[in-house]
C-alpha cells in the first residue's frame, strides 16, 4: 500500500510538472517510450530521485536506467521516477538533448522525457522531419504546422508525464539542433504562430507527398471534433521520388501478414479496393482467400503490412500468380500538408501564408502567448 501512495504522490508531481511546463510554454517529449533499458551520456549529470522521500542527488557521465520490480533503478537506486540535469547536452541513442530530461514509468517499461521550451522543439522537429535546404517559405509553413500540432497535444494531454511522442506516431524530433542551422531563422520568423480552426488549435496533421490529392482527415482518422478540412488537389509535387511508387509481395507473405493481424483467410486468391473515398484512396479491401474472404479498412491494410512498406492507400492491386502487385502514389495519411507540395509551392514563389491557406482550407492563422526566446 505504501508503495502504490509513493508512486501516486509521484504522478502527482509529475502531472504538476506538466501543468507548470504548460504554463511556461514549454513542452515535454516522450525522446523513447516503453522501454526497459535507457542508456543516457553527458560531460556531468546530475541526477535527483523525484520519488517521495527522496535520497538527495548525485552525479554521473553515464546514466543507465532500467525497470526493476515496477520502479526504475539508476546505480542501486530506485524510484518511480529520476531527473537528469546538465549545463551541457545529454546524448541518447545517437542524437543529444538539452537538460532536463525525465525518466519515467510507463506501461510495463520507461518513458525519457524531455522538457523543452516550444519554440525550441519545433526546431527540433523541422530538423527531423523536413529537409533544411528546402526553400524557406516551406520551412516558415512546416513551423507553424508542426508547433500548431505540439500545441494541440499539449492541451490534450494535461495532467500526463508527458504530452507527445518523439515518433511518427505524433511527429519525430531531432533533439539540440546546431546554431548555424537556417530552422533557426524560419522558426524564430514564425514564433508563436499557429494555425486556428474555429478558434481553437487542431492535430494540424501533415505528410510527406499526397501524391496528387490530399485527404479530409475523417476519413483516416476516428478522433471526435475533428476538423472538416476540405481535401485539395496538388499539382506541386509532381517531382518528388514518391509520387509514384509500386510494390511486389508474394502472397504467401501477405496471407502470413494478415494471419498475424486476425485476418486468417487462407492462401490469398483475389485482392481487391471495394470503396474509396473522394481521393480515390482504398477505404476498404477486400481479400478473397482459399478459406473464406474479409473487409479490411484501408488504413488498417496499409498498417498491417507497414506503413514504410505500402507508402499510402492511393493504390491499385492486382493478383499476378504469386504475387500481389501494387501500384500507387504518395506516400503517407494525406491529410493536410503534403511536405513535397509545399516545397514545390515554395519553388514558384508562394509564401508560408498562402502555403497554409492552400492545404488548410477554413483555418486562420493565429498566435499562441510568446514564452522564452529561441535557446540557440
Amino acid at each position: 500500500m505504501r508503495g502504490a501512495l509513493a508512486a501516486l504522490a509521484t504522478l502527482a508531481a509529475l502531472a504538476a510538472t506538466v501543468a507548470s511546463a504548460a504554463g511556461q510554454d514549454t513542452i515535454r517529449v516522450a525522446v523513447v517510450d516503453g522501454v526497459r533499458v535507457a542508456e543516457l551520456r553527458g560531460g556531468d549529470i546530475e541526477i535527483v530521485d523525484l520519488g517521495p522521500g527522496a535520497s538527495g542527488a548525485w552525479r554521473a557521465s553515464v546514466v543507465r536506467a532500467v525497470v526493476v520490480n515496477g520502479a526504475v533503478e539508476i546505480d542501486g537506486r530506485w524510484a518511480p521516477a529520476f531527473r537528469l540535469r546538465s549545463e551541457g547536452p545529454i546524448r541518447l541513442n545517437g542524437r543529444e538533448y538539452p537538460a532536463p530530461l525525465d525518466i519515467v514509468r510507463s506501461g510495463e517499461g520507461l518513458a525519457v522525457v524531455n522538457e523543452v521550451p516550444l519554440e525550441d522543439y519545433v526546431v527540433g522537429v523541422l530538423r527531423a522531419e523536413a529537409n533544411e535546404k528546402w526553400p524557406l517559405e516551406m520551412l516558415r509553413a512546416q513551423a507553424v504546422v508542426a508547433r500548431t500540432y505540439a500545441a494541440h497535444h499539449r492541451n490534450i494531454a494535461a495532467g500526463k508525464p508527458f504530452h507527445i511522442l518523439a515518433s511518427t506516431a505524433h511527429q519525430q524530433y531531432a533533439g539540440r539542433v546546431p546554431a548555424a542551422s537556417p530552422i533557426w531563422g524560419a522558426v524564430g520568423e514564425t514564433a508563436g504562430q499557429v494555425l486556428l480552426w474555429e478558434g481553437e488549435v487542431f492535430p494540424a496533421f501533415y505528410h510527406t507527398e499526397s501524391g496528387g490529392y490530399t485527404e479530409d482527415p475523417r476519413m483516416v482518422f476516428a478522433a471526435r471534433n475533428m476538423p472538416a478540412l476540405k481535401p485539395v488537389r496538388c499539382e506541386f509535387s509532381a517531382g518528388s521520388p514518391h509520387f509514384y511508387w509500386s510494390l511486389d509481395l508474394r502472397l504467401a507473405e501477405l496471407t502470413d501478414i494478415l494471419r498475424r493481424n486476425d485476418v486468417n483467410v487462407g492462401g490469398i486468391a483475389a485482392i481487391e479496393i471495394s470503396e474509396r473515398t473522394p481521393s480515390l484512396r482504398a477505404a476498404v479491401v477486400t481479400v478473397q482467400g482459399a478459406r473464406s474472404s474479409a473487409r479490411v479498412r484501408g488504413n488498417d491494410f496499409r498498417r498491417m503490412i507497414g506503413y514504410d512498406t505500402l507508402k499510402s492507400t492511393l493504390f491499385a492491386v492486382a493478383v499476378d500468380g504469386e504475387w500481389a502487385r501494387f501500384s500507387g502514389r504518395g506516400y503517407g495519411h494525406g491529410v493536410g500538408m503534403c511536405q513535397w507540395g509545399a516545397k514545390g509551392m515554395a519553388e514558384q514563389g508562394y509564401t508560408a501564408r498562402k502555403i497554409l491557406e492552400f492545404f488548410y482550407p477554413g483555418t486562420t492563422l493565429g498566435s499562441l502567448p510568446l514564452g522564452a526566446r529561441l535557446a540557440q
